[in-house]
């Protein structure tokens, strides 16, 4: 029989399961995915044995409450959304090395905010009309990439950026701006991307605008790819 001793020892090397926060509040244009997407990281949680916690309080980013989390998601977030105190505390998050992910509409979020936009490593621009487009993946070994093809087609809102964010981040996967119809960012057009910033981790991608994406087997695991790269210490 084990002693206590070398009960504690070995519950003390079990993995910690993942707590993930995922926030979408908005205070500019709503997504009607959001919904669709909190429940994909539901399914997730429960398909891979993580704990979600879905909200749009912003008074829940306290540098004592942020401590739970190993990751926070800002999912379609659109606005100005949170004090200085707020900012101060997910800023703390990331400089003990807290994951963030960004999804779609994060980069719609928080412009005076410079920190959130080197976190984030890009502001939108704008958007032609939902279509398909050609996309290109530059690094299909990084793990956040590995659910896709080499070069693939799929329907979306396509986000230009007042700036690339490639120089300061990885440029995981680029859009064919020759293959779809109103782009304003011509020729190098990021659309996937990952960095180490201020402690932490960040990726972002620019998927995410339809309630069809959520639904996508190939997205769904590089969501679960990317919260797993994020948590990475």
């Amino acid at each position: 029989m084990l002693s206590m001793l070398a009960v504690v020892a070995a519950f003390a090397f079990l993995p910690t399961p993942m707590n993930i926060l995922v926030f979408s509040k908005t205070a500019g244009f709503r997504h009607d995915s959001i919904s669709t997407g909190q429940e994909m990281f539901q399914e997730l949680g429960k398909e891979h044995g993580f704990s979600v916690q879905g909200s749009e309080d912003a008074s829940l980013f306290t540098p004592y409450n942020l401590r739970k989390y190993d990751s926070i998601v800002f999912l379609n977030t659109t606005g100005d959304l949170l004090n200085e105190s707020q900012q101060n505390a997910l800023e703390a998050f990331v400089k003990r090395g807290g994951g963030f992910i960004g999804i779609h509409a994060a980069a719609d979020t928080e412009y005076g905010w410079p920190w959130y936009g080197e976190l984030v490593g890009g502001y939108f621009l704008s958007h032609p009309q939902i279509q398909d487009a050609t996309i290109n993946v530059e690094h299909p070994e990084h793990p956040t990439m590995k659910s896709w093809p080499a070069k693939f087609v799929r329907k979306d809102e396509w986000y230009d950026y007042k700036a690339s964010p490639r120089g300061k981040a990885t440029v995981l996967a680029t859009l064919d701006t020759a293959s779809y119809q109103g782009a304003k960012m011509t020729g190098d057009h990021p659309i996937v991307w990952c960095r180490e910033f201020d402690g932490g981790r960040s990726w972002y991608t620019g998927f995410g605008h339809t309630k069809e994406t959520y639904a996508e087997p190939e997205f769904r695991q590089m969501i679960l790819n990317a919260l797993k790269w994020v948590t990475t210490k």
